[in-house]
């Protein structure tokens, strides 16, 4: 076998595989030797089929069988061997003439080269990471919901004004099919609605207009159980029968409610409250807040990283290699889609394999077992049999795409950490209220 490579520009190359007569005349006879001893063919016992008409009839099939199999194995070990970095799969030369009935048969394959390229990671301009700051209007609104959310309903005889006031009562529009009942707080209502309901008695019929009924017009999907299309365009007059007036007290801030809410006995005073709810949203606004420095990274990195690819290989590979071969106009409207993301994982790559910063199968190993421990300890469930969790996470370790989450999970992590001690960067304090005008622009 000979196989030998020309180079085309620094992105493509043409590797040429001749495998010779030699390389798998006793493989092919040995096939042809097997498969004469199941061949049934009548006039002959099992066995005894003449090889030369096994030969002839199925010989040369076995022939190239055997050459494929040859080249699938000897072309990415010539790739490997060589130490060449390819992007897709090597694509057999447009053009070529192959003569399949020759002793001595020669292979030519396009292989699409990985650029080289350096990362460069000091901006002259800084990149912003945004640290955001836990205010304490949001702890004093999060401690209010606890409150509202554990306190007790206390039925009164009329509506009066106040956002924990639940009203409950039905709709009727005989002309639009409405009859539903509801149960829905005051401040779900527009301002001018909210006014006509303040001082309504239980029992009291009065009318409605739908249109501003709700601050949110969807809210009619849920109350009158319409479409949402009628939603934005509903328009007439219903008939509310009021049915029952309750007030939500706020809970009390006492040891019952705190071992509600951490039946570890970890909480016992207000102040403790507070600071588990200061983790908890400062936790939530860590993780939102080095997305979204990734992200930036992310842009700066492939704006900025400036490499050539070798474009048309690429777009004759999504041409070929799909289920349903694409037109040229479609795989070059692939290739745009796609061409930014293939540039981030060269990247992505690079910054990994420099830095050692691959993940390990010990790595992910000890994920699964930290995954499935909070797991288990979230819904309550004893650690304490380790053979139970082993065995939950042996078939988490075992699922291919369970695997490929921890794993980018676990990628992600390391690029966070590598690009805050690593990139040009400046770090900015923020309220959670400006970071989404930041991260979320209109």
């Amino acid at each position: 076998m000979n196989i030998n490579k020309q180079q085309v520009d620094d992105l493509n190359l043409v590797v040429s595989i001749t495998i010779e007569k030699e390389d798998y005349a006793a493989n092919v006879e040995k096939a042809i030797g097997d498969y004469r001893k199941n061949a049934v063919v009548p006039g002959f016992r099992k066995g005894h089929v003449p090889a030369n008409m096994i030969r002839k009839q199925y010989g040369r099939a076995i022939k190239l069988d055997e050459i494929n199999k040859q080249l699938q194995d000897n072309l990415y070990q010539y790739l490997n061997r060589e130490k060449l970095s390819f992007l897709g799969n090597p694509l057999p030369k447009e053009g070529q003439t192959v003569d399949f009935d020759a002793d001595d048969i020669t292979f030519q394959f396009e292989v699409g080269l990985a650029p080289t390229f350096e990362v460069n990671l000091q901006p002259s301009t800084p990149i912003v990471r945004y640290e955001i700051v836990v205010d304490d209007a949001q702890i004093d609104q999060q401690v209010a919901r606890i409150q509202k959310q554990f306190g007790k309903l206390v039925s009164k005889g009329e509506v009066i004004d106040g956002d924990s006031v639940e009203v409950t009562g039905t709709f009727f529009n005989e002309e639009k099919s409405i009859d539903s009942q509801a149960t829905f707080s005051l401040e779900t209502l527009s301002d001018d609605a909210r006014k006509v309901f303040v001082g309504k008695k239980i029992g009291d019929q009065f009318q409605l207009q739908t249109k501003g009924l709700f601050q949110d017009a969807h809210s009619l999907m849920h109350y009158l159980k319409v479409s949402h299309d009628e939603a934005h365009h509903l328009e007439v007059e219903v008939t509310f029968t009021l049915e029952e007036v309750n007030e939500r007290e706020s809970a009390v801030l006492d040891q019952e409610l705190f071992n509600k809410l951490f039946p570890d006995g970890s909480v016992t005073s207000e102040e403790q409250l507070r600071e588990k709810i200061r983790e908890g949203a400062q936790q939530q606004y860590n993780e939102q807040a080095d997305q979204h420095f990734l992200n930036t990274v992310t842009d700066y990195l492939v704006d900025n990283t400036q490499f050539e690819l070798p474009a048309e290989f690429l777009k004759r590979w999504l041409r070929t290699t799909t289920e349903k071969e694409l037109t040229q106009e479609e795989a070059n409207e692939e290739y745009n889609r796609s061409e930014r993301g293939l540039r981030y994982q060269l990247i992505e790559g690079k910054v990994l394999a420099d830095n050692k910063l691959e993940t390990t199968s010990k790595e992910i190993e000890d994920f699964a077992h930290e995954y499935v421990k909070a797991q288990l300890a979230q819904y309550g469930m004893p650690l304490d049999d380790s053979s139970y969790v082993e065995g939950i996470v042996e078939r988490v370790l075992k699922n291919r795409e369970e695997v490929q989450r921890i794993q980018q999970q676990l990628v992600f992590k390391k690029l966070i950490a590598f690009y805050k001690e690593n990139v040009n960067l400046e770090v900015k304090k923020v309220f959670f209220d400006e970071f989404v005008k930041i991260a979320f622009p209109e």
